[in-house]
C-alpha cells in the first residue's frame, strides 16, 4: 500500500487494513466523511487484492420478475402495484420456464428471481415454479426471494414456521436467497420509506435460519435516499456482526437508490463520487464478506469498471431482463454480454473469471475450467 498518497487521518486505518486487522465503526464513519476518494481506493483496493487477488468475476444469469402485485405500499418502490394498476403483471409458470429455457440454451448457469408480495398466488404456484425450473436443468442454480417474500409466503401463503417454508422451497429447487429486502435496516429509516415491510431483525433472522440450513445468500444496502452516514455504518455493522456468525453470505451488492419515478423524486441521485466511495467503504468494513458486486444496473456499466479500482471485484452478470430499477427511472441496459463484460474487465487491468452463484471461479478468461471449478464439479 503506497502510504505517501494516504492522508495522516487515515494511515491508522489503513495500517488495520495492511496488518488485516478489522476496523471499527468509528474508523467507517470517518471513512464516509473522507472526500479523498484516491486514498479510500488504495485502502479498498488493498482489502480486494488480499481476499481475491487480480480476479474480477461475472456469471451468466438471467432476471426473472415473475409479478410486481404487491400488499405493500413502499414510498421508495416504483416496482409495486396493486392488481387494478395499469402496470400491474403477472407472469403465468408456462412464460417463466419458457424465457428460462430459452437463456438456458444460451449458457446462463443461474436464474435470479423476485416479485412482489403476491396476495393471492398459491403455495402450489410457487412449489410448481421451482420444481419446473429444476426440471429444465438440474444444474441450474436457481437463486429467488427475498427474505421478505420468504416471510410473506410463510405467514400468509404456506401458514408455517420459517424454516419449514424454506425446507419446502430448498426440496422444490431453491439454490440460494436473494438480499433484496435490506434497504436500511435503522427503524426510523424503515418508518418513513417502507412502513410495513419486515424489520431489520425480521430480515436478519431469514438469513440466519437460512444459513443454519446450511443455504447461502447475498446481502444488500439501499442508500442515498433519506439515511445519514451513521445510518449506514450501523447496516453495514448488523450484516458483519451476522456474518460472523453464520458466514452464510456470499457477497454484498449495494445500491444506490432511484429517485425519479417514486414519491421521493425530490431526492437528489447518490453522484459517482458516493458511488465508488460507498463501495470503498463497504469493502474495507466488510472484512468477512469475501466478495463485493457493483452493480451494473443501477450505477452503469461505464462506472462499475472504474469501481474495480475501489475495491469491487464482481460486475454481477448478463441479466437479461431488469424491471425494478428500471421501472423506478434506471436509464441502463438490462443486459450485457460476455465480451462486454470481459473488455470492461481487461481495461481495469484486472482479469476476467466466469463465476457460479456462490462466486466460485468457472471458467477463466481463455475458457478454460479453473482448478476451482474443477474440485466444484468433482
Amino acid at each position: 500500500m503506497n502510504f505517501l498518497l494516504i492522508p495522516k487521518e487515515l494511515r491508522p486505518i489503513a495500517d488495520k487494513v495492511e496488518a488485516r486487522q478489522r476496523i471499527s465503526e468509528v474508523d467507517a464513519l470517518d471513512l464516509y466523511r473522507s472526500n479523498d476518494l484516491n486514498a479510500l481506493g488504495i485502502i479498498a483496493n488493498a482489502l480486494r487484492e488480499q481476499k481475491n487477488g487480480n480476479y474480477a468475476t461475472y456469471i451468466l444469469n438471467r432476471y426473472i420478475n415473475y409479478s410486481n402485485i404487491c400488499v405493500l405500499s413502499c414510498q421508495f418502490c416504483a416496482f409495486a402495484a396493486k392488481k387494478r394498476d395499469v402496470h400491474a403483471f403477472e407472469r403465468s409458470i408456462d412464460d417463466i420456464v419458457s424465457a428460462v429455457g430459452e437463456a438456458r440454451r444460451l449458457g446462463i448457469t443461474e436464474v435470479h428471481m423476485v416479485g412482489g408480495l403476491h396476495p393471492t398466488l398459491k403455495k402450489d404456484w410457487y412449489l410448481n415454479l421451482l420444481r419446473r425450473l429444476r426440471a429444465l436443468d438440474p444444474n441450474l442454480h436457481i437463486k429467488a426471494f427475498t427474505a421478505i417474500e420468504v416471510r410473506h409466503l410463510a405467514q400468509r401463503i404456506f401458514r408455517m414456521p420459517i424454516r419449514d417454508t424454506l425446507e419446502l422451497l430448498r426440496d422444490a429447487g431453491l439454490g440460494s436467497m436473494t438480499g433484496g429486502g435490506a434497504e436500511i435496516f435503522d427503524a426510523a429509516v424503515r418508518d418513513e420509506i417502507c412502513r410495513g415491510k419486515e424489520t431489520a431483525a425480521e430480515w436478519l433472522d431469514v438469513h440466519r435460519t437460512w444459513h443454519a440450513m446450511g443455504g447461502r445468500s447475498t446481502c444488500t444496502m439501499l442508500y442515498g435516499h433519506i439515511e445519514t452516514l451513521a445510518q449506514r455504518v450501523d447496516h453495514l455493522r448488523q450484516l458483519r456482526q451476522l456474518q460472523d456468525k453464520t458466514g452464510g453470505f456470499t457477497g454484498f451488492v449495494p445500491f444506490a437508490f432511484e429517485p425519479q419515478t417514486t414519491v421521493l423524486a425530490h431526492i437528489k441521485p447518490a453522484s459517482a463520487f458516493e458511488q465508488l466511495r460507498n463501495l470503498a467503504v463497504s469493502r474495507i468494513y466488510l472484512d468477512n464478506i469475501d466478495h463485493l458486486t457493483a452493480y451494473w444496473v443501477s450505477m452503469g456499466l461505464p462506472l462499475a469498471q472504474v469501481s474495480l479500482s475501489y475495491g469491487v471485484d464482481d460486475l454481477h452478470g448478463t441479466i437479461m431482463e431488469e424491471k425494478i430499477f428500471h421501472m423506478a427511472g434506471a436509464t441502463t441496459p438490462q443486459e450485457q454480454t460476455v465480451e462486454t463484460l470481459e473488455r470492461v474487465i481487461r481495461e481495469a487491468g484486472r482479469e476476467p473469471v466466469q463465476r457460479d452463484s456462490y462466486y466460485r471461479h468457472i471458467v477463466s478468461a481463455n475458457g478454460a475450467k479453473t482448478a476451482e471449478a474443477e474440485l466444484a464439479c468433482a
